[in-house]
């Protein structure tokens, strides 16, 4: 018996006339059809999978989206702004009061920083085109890196294109599952984002509370190879700080490594901008890891690590936010560069946002509201309560002439629920004072009309 011959085992014409077979029956499929391709005929019938309005997420939207429009509750959220990101703002035909936007410095928009911007596109572009790694590196990309270390009074610095992902590479990467991190309770999304990408064991411990800090790596620093500590410079919720100096205290008893997010605190905190360890007379080569976003006071986008040589190596081997990204944007790196200049060289600006808290904190308490245990920094909540009521204030607030946004439920508890205002150099005294005095007044008259709403929308 022959065995079975496959279609190169056929003899020529054999082979000519079975592919000539198979594409009559193509051609014959396609003409019924209107040229679908075959494997369509055999699809499932049912939803499909790219309509992603039957996903749970976007019912519970559409649901919150309802109940908003039956209770009257506009959306406090993505409204469109037409200029630079100031003390004011441009909404439509109206100029509000802006304490929405982190321009902590007031450098967005400045002539040196935008002209540094320009040059930098006209050297290399407005994208290095590659990864650092194969063929993206710059010079400008140095200098900027040399820029922060300096800054931070570190060896070394390496910056990322995105902020989050530079907190997520980075823990993800020198953590491991054998590994124990330490997190406050008010850690930002992209360190419990990190967290998880390392497999390490995450323990939460209350807020600021170091006490308990103490008493979670008594009880489990000894089962885990490395420790990881991470803090923020200044809490992006509740505007107020850690005390560093007791943090490197507890890391050096315990084995640990320390890491400060400073996000929000590089040029806000000390007298000079340099952050936490300047706010406090700690020398920054105590802590292992000093992070911090380049959006914030120094105008552009993106994060950074600065810290030990050696650190920065391994990142820049290994991070994937990192390796596997494209360079920094040159524009961005020109701006970046050219801000750290003007707030080494300007630092009344740090100075100015601090005096502007002050008097904000100071009005606010003389009002009666409620603004937690922030300090007199870039970051002071308004603590309303009901997610609902936040929502509601901040409506009623862009409506008299002040852009705030909501912090909610789940950012925070929802009985936390409130309204967080970013303070900056830009601002001057006559706006804080209108500011607060419309926020006194706009919260005293929604309070005394809330029975009344509450029966209609359900708020508690």
């Amino acid at each position: 018996m022959t065995a079975p011959r496959g279609i190169e085992g056929l003899a020529k014409n054999e082979k000519s006339k079975l592919l000539a077979d198979l594409k009559a029956k193509a051609q014959n499929r396609r003409e019924r059809d209107g040229d679908e391709p075959a494997m369509l005929e055999t699809a499932p019938v049912g939803p499909r999978a790219f309509d992603f309005s039957t996903m749970p997420q976007h019912k519970q939207l559409r649901m919150m989206a309802a109940a908003a429009e039956l209770s009257g509750i506009a959306n406090p959220f993505f409204h469109v702004h037409e200029g630079r990101a100031g003390a004011t703002t441009l909404c439509g035909n109206r100029t509000l009061l802006n304490f929405a936007s982190y321009n902590y410095l007031g450098l967005n928009g400045h002539p040196e920083v935008s002209a540094a911007a320009k040059a930098a596109i006209d050297r290399y572009g407005t994208t290095v085109s590659a990864s650092r790694l194969v063929a993206g590196e710059r010079p400008i990309h140095h200098e900027l890196e040399m820029a922060l270390a300096r800054l931070h009074g570190t060896e070394d610095a390496v910056v990322f294109v995105s902020g989050h992902a530079t907190n997520v590479s980075t823990i993800g990467h020198l953590m491991g599952p054998k590994d124990l991190i330490l997190c406050d309770a008010l850690s930002h999304n992209s360190i419990v984002e990190g967290t998880r990408m390392s497999g390490a064991t995450r323990l939460m411990f209350a807020h600021n509370d170091l006490d308990a800090l103490e008493e979670h790596l008594t009880r489990t620093r000894s089962r885990h190879e490395r420790c990881l500590i991470v803090v923020e410079g200044l809490y992006s919720m509740d505007g107020d700080m850690p005390d560093l100096k007791r943090l490197v205290n507890i890391k050096r008893r315990h084995d640990a490594w320390l890491m400060v997010d400073e996000a929000h605190s590089a040029g806000v905190l000390g007298a000079h901008g340099r952050g936490l360890a300047e706010e406090q007379g700690v020398d920054p080569n105590e802590i292992e890891i000093w992070m911090g976003t380049l959006s914030k006071s120094f105008a552009a986008a993106g994060g950074y690590i600065a810290g030990s040589h050696a650190l920065i190596e391994i990142l820049k081997a290994g991070a994937p936010g990192f390796v596997f990204s494209v360079g920094f944007p040159p524009a961005l790196a020109g701006a970046a560069i050219k801000s750290i200049e003007l707030l080494e060289r300007e630092p009344w600006r740090a100075q100015k946002i601090r005096t502007n808290a002050k008097l904000f904190l100071e009005l606010c308490r003389e009002a009666g509201l409620d603004t937690g245990t922030a300090i007199n920094a870039a970051v002071v909540p308004v603590i309303i309560g009901d997610s609902t009521s936040a929502v509601m204030c901040a409506n009623r607030l862009y409506e008299a002439g002040v852009n705030v946004l909501p912090i909610i439920f789940p950012a925070v508890p929802e009985k936390q629920a409130r309204l967080r205002f970013f303070i900056t150099a830009e601002h001057d005294e006559a706006q804080i004072r209108e500011t607060v005095a419309i926020v006194d007044r706009e919260i005293r008259q929604m309070r005394t009309e809330m029975p009344a709403w509450k029966r209609l929308a359900g708020g508690g």
